[in-house]
């Protein structure tokens, strides 16, 4: 155990997690490479899949030699999701938590829309999720349980002009979350999504620095996987809510 301050300053202790292996998609950048981290320096063994090769060198040149696996795959893709998953276990030995934080953005009105833009979408940020839970139940299965946890969004609850397939994909992942955690509950998986509100990083080309004196920091969701996965196992965070404290007025 490694013993780190609460808010109250009183030592607390933090589990670690040095059998663990985790795979993170869209683990390159922003919140998937701060979940990344952060399980990789409690100890945990982690591939981070992501899309683009070269964002994936510099991502894995962060860790320590070894620790980390980076997966070049499009997860909406499911022959490329299952490569990636295989391919983490077959270099690690297992599975035990899978986070499904791949995610796009493109925004408009639907009328000036591309069928391309809306695909992307949703295969990114839905059908991915599935492909890559059809993929990882098995191996989490054989290792007797696990976690699933799905970065979504407040999106998801409050759609907005201008992002109708983004609410819509995260909807979807919303209920696809809460349909998946009710089938393989008694298999010992217990599965969660994450909802943030505006995080501070550049998803859907916004300025990485914009508003990061009040938005959410990516390591505070990558805590909250934390917390999750060192959860005691008679109890089930299933649905998470994350805001900015004080949103801009």
């Amino acid at each position: 155990m490694v013993m780190a301050p609460d808010a109250t300053g009183t030592a607390k202790a933090l589990a670690r997690l040095d059998s663990t292996i985790a795979i993170v998609t869209g683990g390159s950048r922003g919140i998937g490479l701060a979940i990344a981290t952060a399980l990789s320096e409690r100890g945990a063994r982690v591939a981070i899949v992501g899309r683009d090769q070269a964002h994936l060198d510099r991502a894995v040149a962060q860790f320590p030699k070894g620790t980390v696996l980076g997966v070049r795959a499009d997860v909406g893709n499911a022959a490329e999701a299952a490569a990636a998953i295989d391919a983490a276990v077959a270099s690690f030995g297992g599975l035990d938590v899978l986070v499904n934080n791949a995610g796009v953005g493109r925004f408009g009105a639907v009328a000036d829309m591309t069928v391309a833009d809306w695909n992307d979408v949703i295969h990114t940020n839905l059908t991915g999720v599935f492909n890559c839970c059809h993929a990882a139940l098995p191996h989490l299965k054989a290792r007797g349980g696990g976690w699933v946890i799905n970065i979504s969004s407040l999106a998801g609850s409050n759609p907005f002009v201008g992002g109708a397939a983004y609410c819509a994909s995260k909807a979807g992942l919303n209920a696809f979350s809460e349909a998946l955690m009710q089938e393989v509950r008694y298999d010992n998986i217990r599965v969660s999504y994450i909802m943030p509100g505006s995080v501070a990083t550049g998803f859907g080309g916004r300025d990485a620095d914009a508003g990061a004196d009040w938005r959410i920091a990516a390591e505070d969701v990558a805590d909250i996987v934390l917390d999750l996965v060192t959860f005691p196992s008679r109890s089930l965070p299933s649905r998470i809510e994350l805001r900015p404290s004080r949103p801009k007025k």
